[in-house]
């Protein structure tokens, strides 16, 4: 039980923490729903175990080729302000991406059937399919010299394909020439999705997502006895749900100060 592998058991295990079966936790089951997924949703966001790089395929079709290359991707919509219409524009011309992928860095490399650099007419392919039989003789420093050079050579006449995305859409934009795209092409996107608990049960075992979710009931345990203060109970006992609150505030406070130095990935510094 101290390994949680479930939402309940998890649930379970923070009540103990809390003091149950001795103490009775103030809390509803409907609130404690509603801060398991608000932890969840912070772990995934926040926390460096929360997310992890994943590739998906997309297959193109016709339809997405012709959205793209005509104007019937763009649809308007006539907005009123003040007895004044005005026309709001909106790019349909998107890529739905899975609630599950909240960042993409790109896509791989793609080329259409009718590029010169694909299929056997690629620089690579000649090269290696002229020279492999006198690599044992070939020096290998000018061998790497020279890949280095065509991959120069690739890089600017296959250019990395722009995109936008924004998590809360769940839209994926590519500016491209669809021209190039071909109905039944793979598109391979290079992004960053959740650990869904529902699939990775160790997601419940996590030591920050226990200690979080733990500091978060216990506030609103504190949250829901604020308004019985001053009243005492049989026996002269009186309720404290001010300090109750205001300790777990601290604890959450602290477990935030240390977001960016113990969990958090460090920001990269950008090359260009």
């Amino acid at each position: 039980m101290a390994k949680p592998s479930s939402r309940q058991t998890l649930i379970s295990y923070c009540k103990r923490q809390l003091g149950a079966p001795v103490l009775e936790i103030n809390v509803a089951d409907e609130q404690i729903d509603d801060l398991v997924d608000d932890a969840l949703q912070f772990f995934q966001e926040r926390h460096f175990d929360g997310v992890g790089k994943t590739y998906l395929k997309y297959k193109l079709t016709q339809t997405d080729i012709d959205r793209g290359k005509g104007t019937s991707g763009i649809t308007t919509t006539t907005v009123s302000d003040g007895g004044i219409d005005y026309d709001y524009e909106e790019d349909s011309r998107y890529l739905p991406l899975p609630d599950g992928v909240i960042g993409v860095e790109g896509i791989l490399h793609f080329t259409g059937s009718n590029n010169i650099s694909s299929g056997m007419f690629n620089f690579k392919y000649q090269l290696f399919l002229n020279d492999i039989h006198y690599l044992g003789s070939t020096e290998l420093l000018t061998y790497q010299m020279t890949q280095t050079f065509l991959s120069d050579i690739d890089h600017m006449l296959t250019t990395q394909k722009k995109i936008r995305f924004n998590q809360r859409k769940g839209r994926l934009y590519i500016d491209m020439d669809w021209n190039e795209a071909i109905a039944g092409e793979y598109l391979v996107l290079d992004t960053y999705s959740i650990a869904d608990p529902a699939t990775y049960s160790k997601v419940y075992n996590d030591s920050f997502l226990k200690r979080y979710l733990t500091s978060t009931i216990k506030r609103q345990w504190g949250m829901n006895l604020i308004k019985f203060q001053g009243v005492k109970l049989p026996g002269g006992i009186e309720l404290n749900g001010r300090q109750l609150f205001d300790d777990a505030q601290k604890e959450i406070d602290a477990i935030l100060d240390k977001m960016p130095t113990y969990y958090e990935m460090p920001p990269l510094d950008m090359i260009g």
